[in-house]
């Protein structure tokens, strides 16, 4: 039985969860799969396209009917979910970085995301800019977490330099909570502004 595109993609990203991002090369996946270097070509054509497609295999699994219906809860809940997806594979968050995905999985997400802002009310514009900036978002912090193994340096709870004096009064906040909660908030930021849009939007219309 022949290899197929599928397998090559699964065996890419075994080797990017057990190697990193950097280790991902044809040759790599090729040996993982115990197969010739040409037949990963043959699925893939060239690295950059073996990258889009484990990018977007990283966005599969989608549940639509799982999702709350209220528009705040449910863009809350496909932020969750994109951030959870990308944390399960090393890398992943430089992965989608570093690419521009035109795929069914990441078409899928955006459809959904924008849909929920149409629905809520939103424009065309503000619901496509509002899904590009939460996914900017999860990317962000989602890259700067799997980079570093450990939190905020605690050093940065003793910074005191009269050139910096509001960096000084802020230091211990910088330092605390987790990477999850520093996501939670500025994901609430982003709801609470949409909100006031909508809210702004409506009171136009009064």
């Amino acid at each position: 039985m022949g290899t197929s595109r599928a397998e090559v993609v699964d065996a890419a990203l075994e080797v990017l969860d057990h190697q990193g991002l950097d280790m991902v090369t044809m040759r790599a996946v090729a040996d993982r799969l115990g197969v010739q270097h040409n037949t990963v070509r043959w699925h893939v054509d060239n690295k950059h396209r073996l990258l889009v497609l484990m990018s977007d295999a990283v966005l599969a699994g989608l549940d639509v009917d799982a999702l709350p219906d209220p528009w705040e809860d449910r863009v809350r809940a496909l932020a969750r979910w994109c951030r959870r997806a990308i944390l399960a594979r090393r890398d992943a968050a430089r992965l989608l970085a570093g690419l521009a995905t035109t795929e069914p999985n990441t078409y899928r997400f955006a459809d959904t995301m924008i849909q929920t802002l149409l629905d809520a009310g939103f424009s065309h514009r503000t619901a496509a800019w509002a899904n590009w900036t939460i996914f900017y978002l999860v990317l962000g912090i989602t890259q700067e977490q799997q980079a570093h193994s450990a939190e905020v340096p605690e050093r940065m709870t003793e910074f005191n330099d009269p050139a910096y004096p509001a960096l000084s009064a802020a230091a211990s906040h910088a330092a605390a909570g987790t990477y999850e909660e520093r996501f939670e908030f500025a994901l609430n930021m982003q709801v609470v502004a949409l909100r006031a849009e909508l809210d702004r939007k409506a009171d136009l219309l009064t």
